[in-house]
Parts: C-alpha cells; sequence; structure tokens
C-alpha cells in the first residue's frame, strides 16, 4: 500500500533529455505523482521530488545528462532526486555516485516509481539503485504527453531487436515491445476529448510494432485513422526496411496521417552500412524515398545521417555524400559518430578523427540547408492548413503545415490548435519560415 501521507503538500520538478519518448514517459511519471497530489512546482520554486529522465545516445549525451543532475540539485537544495532513463540503466552505479542523486530507476521501473518512494528521506552516500537487468526488461509501459505546442506524443513502442555496431538503445531499453492496437486508440480519442489536434506516433523501432501483441504497423495506422476529433497524425523515426509500401499508399490516401516521414539513412555508403550491421542497403533506400516522393510529391522527408563511424574512410564518406545530394530529401539530421562502451562498432579498425567530423557533418548540413531552402520555395504562392502553436516570439507565433513547413504570423491567441486555412509568402528576415495569410478557418 501506497502512504499517501508522503505526499502531501509536496512539488515536483521534472526535467527531460533526449528523444520524444522520453518526453512523453516523463510526462507519464507526472500524472502518476500528480495523482498522489504531488503539485508541479512553478518557475523559480524549490521543489521537494526531482525527477530526472536521461539519454544516453552519446558521450555528449552521458556528459550533459551528469551536468544537468548537478545544476539540478543545486537549484533544489533538499529535494529527493530521482534519475531514470536510458544513462540510469546503463550506468547505474555511475549516476548513484553523482552528487545529489537519492534513487536510480532503471527502464522497468520508471513508471511504476511510486513503488520505489517510500519515504523523501536524502540519501548521505550513493542513490540506491532499483535496476533490471536488460534482458528481464520486459513491459510495455503506455505513455502520452503534450509538449509546449500543440502536439501529443503517443509511445505506441519500446526497445529494439536490430543491436546496430554503434548503438546501445537495445541495452538501454530492452527487446522489441508494444501495446495493442485498442489501447492506443482509446488514448487518441482521450487526447481527442481533451482538445488536442496532432498527435505524433513514438517509439524506439516504431515500423517493428506488433511484436508483443501479434499485430502491424500498418493496421494500427489504419485504427488511428478512424479516430475523430484528431486533425493530423505524424510517423515519427521508421526504418527504412519496415516503411512498407502497403504504410506509405496508406498514407497518400488516409485522412489525418500527414505527409511527412522521418527515415534513417544513417550513411549512404553501402560498405558502412554493413560495417554498422543496418537491415537495407542505399538501393532500398532510394526506393523508399522515389515511392513516397511517387504518391505524394509535396512530402517532407527527414534523414538522419551519421557521419565519421569507424570504417567511414574519406572515399567511403564521398560516396556517401554523392548518394546524399542525389536524394529528393527535404532536410538532414546529422551526428557526429561517438564511441559507446560495449558497442561491437569498438572492434573495427579505422577510426577518424574529430576534425574531420567536423568537416564532413559541415558538408552534410550544408547539403540539408540547400535542399530544405528549395522544399520551402517550392510551395511559396501555395494553399496550407496550418496548425498555430502556443508560443510567442517577438510578437509573431509559429505553426506548420501538414508537410512540415514551419510558418509564422503576427500572434493572434484565436489562432493557437484550430487549423487555418493559409496563403504561403515568402520568407521572414531570418529565412526560417515562411510568412503568410490568413485565408479560412477550416472545420
Amino acid at each position: 500500500m501506497i502512504d499517501n501521507s508522503v505526499f502531501e503538500n509536496k512539488t515536483a520538478a521534472y526535467y527531460t533529455l533526449g528523444c520524444k519518448l522520453n518526453f512523453a514517459e516523463t510526462s507519464t511519471i507526472g500524472k502518476v505523482l500528480a495523482e498522489q497530489g504531488v503539485r508541479k512546482a512553478r518557475a523559480g520554486e524549490k521543489a521537494d521530488i526531482c525527477v530526472v529522465n536521461t539519454c544516453s545516445v552519446t558521450e555528449l549525451a552521458d556528459k550533459k545528462c551528469r551536468q544537468a543532475i548537478r545544476r539540478i540539485s543545486k537549484q533544489h537544495p533538499g529535494a529527493f532526486v530521482v534519475v531514470t532513463g536510458c544513462y540510469a540503466q546503463l550506468k547505474p552505479e555511475e549516476v548513484a555516485h553523482i552528487e545529489g542523486v537519492d534513487l536510480v530507476l532503471g527502464a522497468e521501473q520508471k513508471l511504476d516509481i511510486l513503488s520505489y518512494l517510500e519515504n523523501l528521506n536524502k540519501k548521505q552516500e550513493a542513490g540506491a539503485i532499483v535496476a533490471s537487468a536488460t534482458k528481464d526488461i520486459r513491459t510495455f509501459a503506455p505513455s502520452c504527453s503534450s509538449d509546449d505546442r500543440t502536439r501529443h506524443f503517443l509511445k505506441v513502442q519500446d526497445g529494439c531487436d536490430y543491436f546496430c555496431t554503434y548503438c546501445t538503445i537495445p541495452f538501454a531499453r530492452g527487446r522489441s515491445r508494444n501495446g495493442t492496437i485498442a489501447s492506443l486508440v482509446e488514448q487518441a480519442k482521450e487526447v481527442a476529448a481533451q482538445g488536442g489536434k496532432e498527435i505524433v506516433l513514438t517509439g524506439v523501432n516504431i515500423g517493428d510494432f506488433g511484436k508483443s501483441t501479434g499485430e502491424t504497423f500498418v493496421d494500427l495506422v489504419r485504427a488511428l485513422d478512424e479516430v475523430e476529433g484528431i486533425v493530423r497524425y505524424r510517423i515519427s523515426s521508421i526504418e527504412p526496411n519496415l516503411i512498407t509500401d502497403e504504410v506509405i499508399d496508406f498514407v497518400a490516401n488516409s485522412k489525418r496521417f500527414a505527409p511527412h516521414f522521418h527515415i534513417p539513412l544513417q550513411s549512404g555508403s553501402d560498405e558502412v552500412l554493413k560495417l554498422m550491421k543496418r537491415k537495407y542497403d542505399t538501393a532500398l533506400f532510394r526506393y523508399k524515398v522515389d515511392k513516397i516522393k511517387s504518391v505524394m510529391p509535396h512530402a517532407f522527408i527527414g534523414v538522419d545521417v551519421i557521419v565519421g563511424t569507424r570504417g567511414e574512410t574519406d572515399e567511403l564518406f564521398e560516396e556517401a555524400q554523392t548518394f546524399i545530394e542525389g536524394l529528393d530529401i527535404s532536410q538532414l539530421h546529422v551526428f557526429s559518430y561517438s564511441e559507446r562502451p560495449g558497442t561491437q562498432a569498438l572492434k573495427i579498425a579505422h577510426s577518424v578523427d574529430p576534425k574531420v567530423k567536423h568537416t564532413r557533418s559541415k558538408q552534410l548540413l550544408d547539403i540539408s540547408d540547400r535542399k530544405l531552402h528549395a522544399f520551402y520555395e517550392s510551395f511559396i504562392g501555395q494553399s496550407a492548413d496550418v496548425l498555430f502553436e502556443h508560443t510567442r516570439h517577438g510578437g509573431m507565433m509559429h505553426g506548420f503545415t501538414a508537410n512540415y513547413v514551419k510558418v509564422e504570423t503576427a500572434y493572434n491567441a484565436s489562432l493557437i490548435n484550430k487549423p487555418q486555412k493559409v496563403l504561403l509568402a515568402g520568407w521572414n528576415d531570418e529565412q526560417t519560415a515562411l510568412t503568410c495569410k490568413i485565408i479560412d478557418y477550416v472545420e
């Protein structure tokens, strides 16, 4: 039994590092504590409980987590500090010995936080650790959150069975598992009932949906497409070998799924893809991009790329760069390879100098800037539906079209979270968004 008196008149502060999946899970932790009467601390207020949900995708991410934990402990002196997330799962002892940490929760325990808050007494020594071995991570814990804009993030899947040579996520998140279609549809209906208009489907490897329920990803998107009240769904990162023609064709003709795809390439060199143990080659990737564009010429396609992985010689990078340059995509998300303990990539002989990584990143980012600029320019003078967001920037507000073109107009609170028909005009002064003229409110 939970002793509710532990939480009487308590406040909590929440800090999330990393992916949208982490944000969704932090939101769920907040709801669990709120149900016990724990109020979210206001800006500048000293909290009684601090929850830090960490990332560990790179060594830099680990460093940022350590810095955040120490900063938060100083900002909230005397607070009971709970650290969870991927960094906590992978390196619990290291996290437990950071000054101020009282409790470290692994991936299997994070959403069952109440079971581990018997009291809120600060630890004098290292924090307590409650974490299962990766092989024992089996639970799929539902999570759905809203950000500070208009989107909700619905967790549909967790874990990964791929074990790419550079990646620690399978060790931090466990094996692939998912919720049922019926349960996810109910969560989408709850979002609609609360006034939510846009949902992003999140997970670690969402195209692998169905491993634990015998269902399929295309069946999930078909079911979600029928939920009344939701204006728009976006599919977050999905592996190229798992984005089937059936899924692409469905999105092209769906009522609510946006023509917006985020597909990890990681390298445009087949040799490097083999070293990474990715499950596709460049020919398959190009086919998927061409397939999307053949049925949705206006689709936004974002692509993840890693530069400087072990084995990426100058020749292989040039090959990758040439391949990427020739893709009909909208934007690149470029990451520098980071050595991760325990990964198979460390067995690959050739390593890349950090200065070379930086140069390669800059080259790909230049390609990205050109492609994004050209993509935006192709829509100037056209009409589009936009969902404007809450945030005000110097008297202006922003929103996105279905195909993820960022749009700017003068701030007007009545426009927030309501679909607007706009005419897309030229660039704003910073060339970060297109300006627009409101044409009509869209039912």
